[in-house]
């Protein structure tokens, strides 16, 4: 692979971000708005609760490693989608460039954006909360990776059924994070779920990462073991979301579909 193609990739979505202000704030402000939210929720479950549990570390712990994960995938959608918008994919590939050098330049835009999404966050909930998710030391190492691991595939998954079906797909792909989140126990322990639903969450990476956070808050260990089965499914769902997106890719190229792709295309 060529560095050079891949930084030119990631290059040019970085200079859409620049020329374009409603492209960066998107990187925080949903993020900020669930942030804030949900922080006044855990305040108001602290001042009924007579426990005295504080719900701040276990809920917005919760929703801030959650939205890492959707930026993530989001990332990747958002640098595909503005290539389709803008028709670039002939030039891209009329070039020199390989799909697994495009593929790098996404991963690249994702983890800058990503990662720059996600210290803004925290910043916001350290001044307005007073919380650090570095409380969890370096088990949050851990769940990052995972998480944007698990972040890429799903981008990389959705990247092919756009490719697949055209832009029109987006509306398919946008909310595919969310129909998974009820069973990856970001709010609650998998327990919680019916026990026929219980082996859908084993399979999905993100349940071991928020199992393992709640272990981490209320034990103070950190479960290696969660990682590692996380972390294994979370790479195996990569390399497998990539080969779907290299075949989909070649389908798509032999067809000529590529150049005809509009707002309406579901075919």
């Amino acid at each position: 692979m060529s560095v050079s193609r891949i930084y030119a990739v990631f290059l040019r979505q970085m200079l859409l971000i620049r020329s374009n202000w409603a492209r960066f704030s998107n990187i925080f402000i949903w993020v900020a708005v669930d942030v804030v939210l949900w922080g006044f929720i855990t305040r108001y479950l602290d001042t009924v609760s007579r426990s005295g549990f504080s719900f701040v570390p276990l809920l917005l712990g919760a929703i801030l490693l959650w939205d890492f994960l959707v930026r993530v995938k989001h990332g990747v959608i958002l640098a595909i989608l503005e290539d389709i918008w803008s028709r670039n994919f002939l030039n891209y590939f009329a070039s020199p460039l390989r799909v697994s050098e495009y593929i790098a330049g996404l991963v690249l835009t994702s983890a800058v954006t990503s990662m720059t999404g996600f210290l803004g966050i925290l910043l916001i909930a350290f001044v307005a909360f007073g919380f650090t998710i570095f409380k969890l030391g370096a088990a949050l190492a851990l769940f990052l990776f995972i998480l944007f691991t698990f972040g890429l595939s799903f981008g990389i998954a959705a990247a092919a059924v756009i490719f697949r079906f055209g832009p029109a797909a987006e509306w398919i792909v946008w909310p595919m994070a969310a129909l998974v989140s009820p069973f990856a126990g970001v709010f609650y322990p998998v327990a919680t779920l019916p026990l026929f639903l219980q082996p859908v969450a084993k399979i999905i990476p993100a349940s071991y990462v928020f199992e393992g956070m709640r272990e981490v808050i209320f034990s103070g260990t950190i479960p290696y073991s969660q990682f590692f089965i996380g972390a294994l499914l979370a790479l195996i769902y990569l390399f497998l979301s990539y080969f779907i997106f290299l075949r989909v890719h070649q389908a798509v190229i032999r067809s000529g579909a590529i150049i005809r792709f509009s707002a309406e295309d579901m075919s």
